[in-house]
């Protein structure tokens, strides 16, 4: 079995300003990661199973609750708005949904074009604020990039992957008629277009990130 790591933070992000696409709010954020996982779906790198939020109250910030719901194969904006305001804390009924981060599960492809299935492959993340509506997508393992996270080379891995992922973000640009940013770089990496920077490398290495995982 092919070893896949992952980094406790994302390798790449890219960030979407939404205030063009749709108003801001719990409804219009989900009705937005609704269609934003259908086209993540549809190129095998999410296929949800569950969503995770914070719970804020104004004029004091997080409450300490988390709740995390499972997620149908297909869910609606209408059921999970509905899910979402019955889960809402008993002791504060005028907290309100912080950052929603929706998980599932992936494909992804080998050396020699095996596929695989894993967890967290790509996170997608929507910002349910009054006023303003934004998004995420994150990776967090090391098939998108030239280098695995020991600094080895593997172009094979990538040439299987980070052209998928690619196309997906490609498509998300389509549907939401803006241009994503490349989110804050971070020890494991950084954004370049639709893809990964390419590392230094030295004698042919790219640095070893494992001291990290």
């Amino acid at each position: 079995m092919p070893i896949l790591m992952q980094s406790p933070e994302e390798s790449a992000s890219w960030e979407w300003e939404l205030d063009e696409f749709a108003p801001p709010g719990l409804d219009s954020a989900l009705a937005t990661a609704v269609r934003m996982s259908e086209v993540l779906r549809e190129h095998g790198l999410l296929r949800l199973d569950s969503v995770r939020w914070k719970w804020f109250a104004k004029g004091r910030g997080s409450v300490g609750i988390t709740t995390e719901l499972a997620v149908p194969e297909n869910p609606t904006k209408e059921d999970l708005s509905r899910r979402i305001t019955e889960s809402r804390p008993v002791a504060y009924p005028n907290a309100e949904v912080g950052a929603l981060r929706f998980s599932g599960v992936g494909s992804w492809f080998d050396a020699e074009g095996t596929e695989h299935r894993e967890r967290d492959l790509v996170v997608l993340t929507v910002y349910p604020e009054e006023r303003h509506l934004a998004a995420e997508v994150a990776v967090f393992h090391d098939i998108w990039g030239y280098c695995d996270f020991r600094g080895e080379p593997h172009p094979e891995v990538q040439a299987r992957n980070a052209p998928r992922l690619a196309s997906a973000l490609k498509a998300l640009e389509q549907l939401l008629g803006t241009t994503p940013e490349p989110g804050e770089p971070t020890y494991f990496g950084r954004a370049d277009g639709f893809g990964l920077e390419m590392p230094d490398l030295i004698d042919g290495k790219g640095p070893d990130l494992t001291d990290r995982l």
